[in-house]
């Protein structure tokens, strides 16, 4: 700050992770985005939580505001296995240390923040504060929490992608502090700051900014909005709870969503809907800021794993329409597919090629799902009508085009580029959308292409794909296409390594103790798993996260969209014998 010439910086943001300048840390690019506003940001990575907080105190007040994020994953699910054991280490800080963060850091670092500074404004954000805006299940407390927006003591919550609405934040409070709003605070020098009740007057005026959360004891008469059943109704009737959920989970996957509004206690949790999906442009923006795509030099000489692992990868889009019943990332990014330009994607394999330590191998090419690239609906009206959580279960939609030929372009031009030995596909592929018949000769050409040219160029020697289950009524409750499809894909896979003499193997991902799986159902999965002749080594015992239909199946008893009763391995020792069935 000093080299820079500032006295204070205008938004200061508190991370749980090691900072990596890099587009797949979210609080690298909030910050970068800000920056590109002309506004002076100050990142404290890591702040030492105990003893005199000097971490906290450092920077002094921002203009405008704090913001807080816990990382890149949920920290408990970062620090605990499904077992509630420790992992072996923390991804996210310098050499997997696991002392760097608290548990529930957003909690933890909002807490201090408001001890320390009462009347600046805190604001929320990435996953962990994300999929707790309402209430919902903990598993590692095992019980109901409200909005994280009650122990936190934050003013506000952007939940989902940050840019559109970080940005919007900055517009407004930059606007009320040059208007001199009489709301405005002042500092000891006399310069103007937000203060609680300015920013509270800039994200309320009017309509409640989109994509926020905030906590009010009032709601006004002129927002039309739906009421949740109540925090505490959910803590008494488990059924109230899941029945909450299939209007949070619809709602958050519409075009056009509603207000969402639940009670606790005597205030009121507002769920404003989310912006549209990010343009093109928009996530171009987003990703070409000037990263440097290193760890902070304060890291050097130390391994930061998560950074390991995606250090020569380029992410090609946003947001999965797949809906999975167990995953978090509809949740979080929406299902509606944002693709970033074929230039933009070149340009960052470009900057790819001039690191230092790359040797020819761009290590993924993908996105949340790797074969998702600028799919999307044909009639974007029958989409603005649309709030099926998944586009693919139960079955495909007749309105989605999935073309898998713009992602082919996109392979074939990365691979052109000089310094680039080979690009490979890291991401799990979605092999029903390469066996779906789509009623259009182009685009299954397009996906028999794809199968092709993914198997013969772009396996490093596995290939990740993720069936789950083999028994359809655990399917069913997943989310996921018949095992049928995992056999065609399967057969396919073996026929066209065995006509080009490649030596390679299919890696199939299963979950053991999914609701409505029983012992009986895993001792089937091992039987169909050996006749396959498949080495079971990708196995997860299933992890109820926050804001899943599985997890609230899972917590209530009843699933979200039936009420129905869903039977749960719960115990430790449940949980044990069917995970067993993985090493018998």
């Amino acid at each position: 700050m000093e080299l820079r010439g500032w006295d204070r910086a205008d938004v200061i943001l508190m991370s749980g992770d090691a900072y990596v300048d890099h587009p797949s840390f979210g609080v690298a690019v909030i910050g970068r985005l800000l920056e590109a506003e002309g506004l002076r940001v100050a990142i404290v990575p890591q702040p030492d939580w105990h003893g005199d907080l000097r971490d906290f105190r450092r920077l002094g007040r921002p203009r405008l505001w704090f913001g807080i994020s816990p990382g890149c994953m949920d920290s408990m699910v970062n620090k605990y296995t499904a077992a509630r054991r420790l992992r072996s280490e923390d991804a996210y800080s310098p050499d997997g240390r696991h002392d760097m963060r608290p548990e529930y850091p957003t909690i933890v670092y909002s807490q201090i923040l408001r001890r320390l500074y009462p009347d600046v404004p805190i604001v929320l954000g990435g996953i962990e504060a994300s999929l707790r805006r309402l209430t919902h299940y903990d598993y590692w407390q095992d019980r109901l929490l409200p909005s994280i927006l009650l122990p936190s003591e934050a003013d506000c919550i952007v939940y989902g992608m940050g840019e559109k609405p970080t940005l919007e934040i900055a517009r407004r409070l930059t606007d009320l502090i040059d208007s001199y709003d009489p709301a405005l605070s002042y500092d000891e020098t006399g310069e103007a700051c937000i203060g609680r009740e300015a920013f509270r007057k800039a994200i309320l005026e009017g309509e409640q900014m989109p994509q926020t959360v905030v906590l009010t004891s009032h709601l006004r008469s002129s927002t039309s909005y739906f009421l949740l059943h109540p925090h505490e109704a959910c803590l008494r009737d488990g059924r109230k709870q899941a029945e909450n959920f299939r209007h949070i989970e619809e709602e958050s996957n519409r075009l056009h969503a509603q207000t969402l509004v639940q009670q606790v206690g005597d205030q009121y949790v507002v769920v404003a809907p989310p912006y549209p999906p990010m343009t093109t442009e928009e996530l171009d923006h987003s990703f070409d800021l000037p990263y440097t795509r290193m760890p902070h030099p304060k890291y050097k000489g130390k391994r930061i794993p998560a950074y390991e692992m995606i250090r020569h990868s380029v992410c090609l889009h946003r947001g999965c329409f797949g809906g999975c019943a167990f995953c978090t990332i509809s949740a979080h990014q929406g299902k509606f597919i944002m693709s970033r330009s074929r230039e933009s994607i070149l340009r960052e394999v470009l900057k790819v090629t001039e690191m230092p330590d790359f040797r020819g191998y761009i290590s993924d090419l993908g996105g949340p799902s790797a074969n998702m690239y600028r799919m999307e609906g044909r009639e974007k009206s029958q989409c603005e009508r649309c709030k099926r959580p998944s586009c693919i279960h139960p079955r495909v939609c007749p309105n989605l085009k999935g073309d898998h030929q713009p992602l082919l372009d996109i392979y074939r031009a990365v691979d052109k580029i000089p310094g680039v030995k080979k690009s490979f596909i890291g991401s799990g592929v979605r092999y029903d959308l390469l066996l779906h018949d789509w009623k259009d000769d182009s685009l299954n050409r397009a996906a028999r292409d794809y199968t092709h040219e993914l198997i013969t160029q772009h396996v490093s020697g596995r290939l990740k794909v993720a069936p789950e289950h083999t028994e359809d009524h655990v399917l069913q409750l997943m989310r996921k296409p018949s095992f049928r499809l995992f056999h065609e894909f399967k057969s396919q896979f073996d026929r066209i390594c065995q006509r080009e003499g490649l030596r390679q193997q299919i890696v199939p991902y299963f979950i053991s103790s999914h609701p409505g799986c029983r012992e009986a159902d895993m001792a089937r999965l091992a039987d169909q798993v050996r006749h396959l002749g498949l080495h079971l080594e990708q196995v997860q015992d299933f992890t109820p996260t926050p804001m899943t239909v599985s997890t609230e199946t899972w917590a209530t008893g009843y699933h979200p969209y039936t009420l129905e009763p869903v039977f749960s391995a719960k115990s430790p020792e449940e949980k044990r014998r069917q995970k067993q069935y993985f090493f018998d």
